[in-house]
């Protein structure tokens, strides 16, 4: 006896035309295109989630670069004093302190360029 399979089409094509609403004009309606598009969209959400982490880092080093600058270091510069001095804190954190605690930052540019000029 063959087996039959239109229902698990049909489920199939539900799945992936239910997936593909919002998508513009014929995108959302056949069923071909949907699937193309559909998997075409996991490609760019699985990229996008690597170049949000990308994006992110830039941001935070671009606050911490303004911040240090404002108080007489460049980011390089900065970073490396922190390194000298042993201090692990990550750059969203030195961001965070950067827009929302001034003086805190302050606090670790003075430890970099402490242990800038020993060295």
């Amino acid at each position: 006896m063959r087996v039959k399979t239109s229902v698990a089409s049909r489920r199939k094509r539900k799945k992936i035309l239910k997936a593909a609403k919002g998508y513009r004009g014929a995108l959302s309606r056949r069923y071909r295109l949907a699937k193309q598009m559909y998997y075409r969209s996991g490609a760019f959400s699985f990229r996008g989630r690597k170049e949000k982490k990308r994006n992110f880092r830039r941001l935070w080093i671009t606050r911490i670069n303004i911040a240090a600058r404002n108080e007489g270091l460049k980011y390089s510069e900065f970073i490396h004093g922190l390194k000298l001095a042993g201090v692990t804190i990550n750059r969203k954190m030195l961001a965070e302190l950067a827009v929302n605690d001034p003086e805190a930052f302050k606090e670790y540019v003075e430890i970099a360029k402490q242990y800038l000029s020993v060295s």
